[in-house]
């Protein structure tokens, strides 16, 4: 089973409140929030269901370990730790990516570690329209993605 990163790209201003109810299940309530989920048919249908406010696509370990690395927090102001990731069970951070990749453990199950990133916005704008699906935008299934969250770490 994969692991998907999924990332809020539109704001939170004239949300229907099912779209929020939604946002508010994946840990998606501001924009350019990114989280990680399991890739499995009711997550693939709540991620449908939102497709006009996120971006997701397939993650691999190398990805989640920049995410954790750079912008994985414990609380509002301290950074993720090695002691905070030793104190988990695991021997490094990339060991903790791994298994988040492979969808072995949640970051909802990782208590201490908040279950979102907050992204900075895409250093150098958009690449193409942030308010149209993937073809003419980069809404939607997109596996383009790891190039815009690069951009935005």
């Amino acid at each position: 089973m994969a692991c998907l990163l999924v990332i809020r790209l539109r704001g939170t201003i004239n949300v229907p409140h099912w779209a929020k109810t939604t946002l508010r299940l994946l840990n998606l309530d501001r924009r350019f929030r990114a989280t990680l989920v399991a890739d499995s048919p009711s997550a693939i249908g709540m991620l449908k269901k939102v497709k006009d406010y996120v971006a997701w696509s397939t993650a691999d370990a190398e990805l989640i370990k920049n995410l954790l690395e750079k912008r994985g927090k414990v609380s509002r102001n301290k950074k993720l730790t090695v002691d905070v990731v030793k104190k988990l069970g695991f021997d490094d951070v990339a060991s903790l990516a791994a298994s988040l990749a492979e969808c072995k453990i949640s970051l909802n199950q990782l208590k201490p570690i908040k279950p979102f990133f907050a992204l900075h916005p895409p250093r150098g704008g958009f690449p193409s329209s942030s308010r149209r699906l993937y073809k003419d935008g980069i809404l939607g299934e997109n596996p383009e993605l790891s190039k815009l969250v690069a951009t935005m770490l």
